[in-house]
């Protein structure tokens, strides 16, 4: 089976680039990274992409004067590398219709909570605020409305009694990182598919779409 060709978006350091550039490395894997972009000039995500040999590419935020424009020219840049599919890997930006048009049911992106709780900024603080005993990650896929998406896949992890801010957030994010490259395979692999709000997967017996760490 050829690769599929897959295009990632961050505005900030990028750890979850890496988790999937990592992913994609592996032999014999289904997905290619044909590009990683960004809103952000001084991105890390930029320069982990250029340190494996992947294109790295800055999409400006001037002169687009409004969000549709500016997607229609990150879509450009996309198709000019050839993605099939996008995943949102902390890409600190909405998208537009125009860029869901342009790859539909092909946009995935990863936000740290169980939604449908704590969606938009700043959810590991209103887990802390809320007192959940649990929260975790979840993988979606985009749609026009703030982390509204139809869910492909969660994990959980413990919220502890003394757990600062810091503390949740990395445990979520090793959480992210075991979670974001599954999808990844599972997405070119063309397990996913949507009924209606639901996400059907096509998964091998043992693997599943919901992971719990207990682990602090």
């Amino acid at each position: 089976m050829s690769e599929v060709p897959v295009a990632l978006l961050a505005s900030g350091s990028g750890s979850n680039v890496q988790a999937l550039i990592n992913a994609a490395a592996l032999p014999g894997h289904p997905a290619r990274i044909v590009l990683v972009a960004s809103d952000r000039r001084d991105a890390l995500a930029l320069e982990r992409a250029r340190r494996c040999g992947i294109p790295a590419v800055h999409v400006p935020r001037r002169g687009h004067p409004d969000r549709a424009s500016y997607d229609a020219a990150m879509v450009e840049v996309l198709r000019q590398h050839g993605a099939e599919w996008v995943f949102l890997a902390g890409y600190m930006r909405l998208v537009s219709p125009t860029f869901l048009a342009a790859f539909p049911q092909r946009v995935l992106n990863v936000h740290p909570a169980l939604l449908p709780c704590f969606p938009g900024l700043d959810a590991q603080q209103q887990a802390l605020d809320a007192g959940v005993r649990v929260s975790g990650c979840t993988i979606h896929l985009v749609d026009e409305g703030t982390d509204t998406g139809p869910i492909v896949a969660q994990g959980a992890v413990p919220v502890l009694p003394d757990d600062d801010l810091e503390a949740l957030r990395r445990r979520i994010l090793r959480m992210e990182h075991e979670l974001f490259p599954r999808v990844l395979r599972w997405a070119v692999e063309g397990r996913i598919r949507v009924e209606g709000r639901r996400v059907q997967l096509d998964l091998p017996p043992d693997e599943t779409a919901f992971r719990y760490d207990p682990r602090a």
